[in-house]
C-alpha cells in the first residue's frame, strides 16, 4: 500500500490493529487535522492513549504502519494478548 491514506481508511486500519480492544479515534475540532486514539478493553479501561498523530503521518502507510506497530509492541510489553495483524498491502 503507496498511496496516501484518506482518514477513514487509516481509521478502519487503526482500529483493526487493536483487536480484541477496541480502539475509539477522534480528530479534533481544531481543523488541524490530527488523530487522537486510544485503546480500551471490554470494561472502558483505557489501556493506551496516542495523541496528536499529524495528517503527515496517518495518511503515510509506511508511518502509519511504524506507529501502529509500537503501540502494539507497548500492549505486549505491558501483558496485553493482541491478535496477529500487518499492515494491508
Amino acid at each position: 500500500m503507496n498511496a496516501p491514506l484518506r482518514f477513514n481508511e487509516a481509521l478502519i486500519i487503526t482500529g483493526r490493529a487493536f483487536k480484541p480492544f477496541q480502539c475509539v479515534a477522534w480528530a479534533p475540532q481544531d481543523g488541524t487535522g490530527e488523530l487522537s486514539i486510544s485503546v480500551i478493553d471490554r470494561t472502558s479501561t483505557r489501556l493506551l492513549g496516542r495523541s496528536k498523530i499529524p495528517s503527515s503521518t496517518y495518511s503515510d502507510p509506511e508511518q502509519l504502519a511504524i506507529i501502529l506497530l509500537q503501540s502494539r509492541e507497548e500492549l505486549s510489553s505491558k501483558g496485553y494478548s493482541l491478535d496477529p495483524w500487518s499492515m494491508p498491502e
